[in-house]
């Protein structure tokens, strides 16, 4: 009798993040589900760092001047509004998981991909707004 010819089984093995980077190309619900999570993290570990400043700026007239004075730093700035961007396009994201907790018409592919549109454009211009208020413009 002849033996059947028995296929080799696939192999899983976890991936690490450099094969998620460049090997796999994400659908941009991915990407948006990534984000939340890395501006999450970057709100949470300079969640400590806000607070003092916030509680030093509260202190004294002088305290405040001096945190003015901090702030007028171009490279506080720039750390300052990549710390708007996390807070915004977090709020932006925890958004659209309400709504998609509410609306199960949102839970499918196109749905997905176009509030995923409308959380990156949102968060952008209001993450431009508030740096054309940081640098001056109005």
């Amino acid at each position: 009798m002849a033996e059947a010819v028995k296929k080799p089984r696939p192999e899983y093995r976890n991936i690490g993040l450099g094969q998620i980077l460049t090997a796999y190309r994400l659908p941009l619900a991915g990407r948006v589900s990534i984000l939340h999570r890395v501006s999450g993290a970057l709100l949470f570990v300079s969640l400590p760092f806000l607070l003092y400043l916030f509680s030093q700026s509260l202190t004294s007239e002088l305290s405040f001047e001096v945190f003015k004075g901090f702030l007028s730093n171009i490279v506080v700035k720039l750390i300052t509004l990549a710390l708007a961007w996390a807070f915004l396009f977090h709020f932006c994201a925890g958004i659209r998981h309400l709504v998609m907790d509410t609306n199960h018409d949102t839970v499918s592919k196109q749905g997905g991909k176009h509030t995923s549109v409308i959380v990156l454009v949102v968060s952008s211009v209001l993450t431009i707004a508030f740096a054309l208020k940081l640098f001056g413009a109005f």
